[in-house]
């Protein structure tokens, strides 16, 4: 690493500060303008509105930065570079010989180090505040309760409730449902009330105590059901795994082990196919996050001040194409053979495109 490095750099890291601020600010109030009703209707104090709205957006900057960051590094990336072209930089480092793509190594290099830091995002901080991310707006301090239908745990059974407090993380009128290899019904067991109580040492974390619980199965002796009293139930579902899979994300708040975890285990075609996206996305992102800053590299590495602003806004034009293609591909529904796709199409598309502008780089 050299003087022109350091510098380059130094200047990267000051923009990227810069446009994650920017950018992150603008996010939350965007959200917030248009559900700032949301956290006023209960009528609570300035200071209790206050604290709602940093309690939930705490937890969903991480979110936030991983749906941007590859935006964030783009915008600091091609402010580093035109500034350095205005103002005649690049002209200046030609002309001692340095070539443009070497004036690139350090801006790709800052791409790299900034996709590492999305990974760490999305597979350590946005699984650790999951259930957080789960609440809806008006739900910030978990007081709301809702039913609870047909979670599948790592028994194979479904577990229903008719209330479920994320607060106290309390189920109501609890059902589980015990199946069999082939996903029949065997045996049920119901309970007034299930309350959480963490495990030291247990491989799931802890156990469901039951209030009035009964275990209903078929008897082998008699005809009939047969009945017996049960007071405990180990589960892998915690109140806040329930919240986070009551959630229409819980599938990409999961980190890339949990994902592999969730593709052994006998689920529904929709949430497979899901799962299956999910894992293909996350090995995708951080590629495409790379793809839209090769793509706009080429535009500003110019030695002609003069045409900044045709190039940005060529720029502009091209990596927002890919920005929408690669928003656009996420929502898509493809079959279990082409389960890939969704998440492969931008790269498939643009990352040809950039290897070309890149090589007709005149330096």
């Amino acid at each position: 690493m050299n003087i022109l490095d350091r510098y380059l750099l130094k200047s990267l890291a000051a923009n990227y500060l810069i446009a994650l601020a920017v950018m992150m600010s603008l996010y939350v109030l965007l959200d917030l303008f248009f559900n700032v009703d949301e956290f006023t209707e209960e009528g609570g104090s300035v200071m209790a509105v206050a604290g709602d709205i940093v309690t939930y957006y705490g937890p969903n900057l991480f979110r936030y930065f991983a749906q941007l960051s590859g935006v964030i590094t783009l915008f600091a990336c091609m402010t580093t570079v035109t500034r350095f072209r205005r103002t005649n930089e690049l002209t200046a480092m030609l002309a001692s010989g340095i070539s443009l793509y070497r004036v690139a190594v350090p801006v790709v290099g800052f791409g790299i180090f900034t996709t590492a830091v999305w990974v760490v995002d999305v597979e350590l901080a946005i699984p650790n505040v999951a259930p957080k991310l789960a609440r809806d707006h008006e739900d910030v301090r978990g007081g709301k309760t809702y039913g609870v239908w047909f979670l599948e745990d790592k028994n194979g059974a479904l577990l229903s409730a008719q209330e479920f407090d994320p607060d106290t993380g309390s189920l109501k009128h609890v059902l589980i449902l015990m199946r069999d290899e082939d996903g029949t019904a065997q045996s049920a067991i119901e309970a007034e009330r299930a309350d959480w109580e963490e495990i030291d040492g247990h491989p799931d974390g802890g156990k469901y105590v039951l209030t009035r619980g009964v275990l209903r199965s078929r008897s082998e002796t008699a005809e009939g059901v047969e009945r017996k009293a049960v007071r405990s139930y180990e589960s892998n579902l915690p109140p806040g795994r329930i919240l986070q899979r009551q959630s229409s994300q819980w599938v990409e708040f999961l980190g890339s082990a949990q994902l592999a975890d969730l593709m052994d285990q006998d689920m529904p075609r929709p949430i497979k196919m899901a799962v299956q996206q999910a894992r293909h996305q996350r090995f995708a992102a951080p590629l495409v996050n790379l793809v839209l800053l090769l793509l706009g590299l080429p535009f500003m590495l110019n030695r002609d001040p003069g045409t900044i602003l045709t190039d940005a806004g060529k720029c502009l034009a091209v990596c927002g194409t890919c920005f929408a293609v690669t928003f656009l591909s996420h929502a898509a529904v493809s079959s279990d053979s082409f389960s890939a796709l969704p998440a492969w199409l931008p790269i498939i598309i643009f990352a040809p495109v950039a290897v070309v502008m890149i090589d007709r780089i005149r330096t």
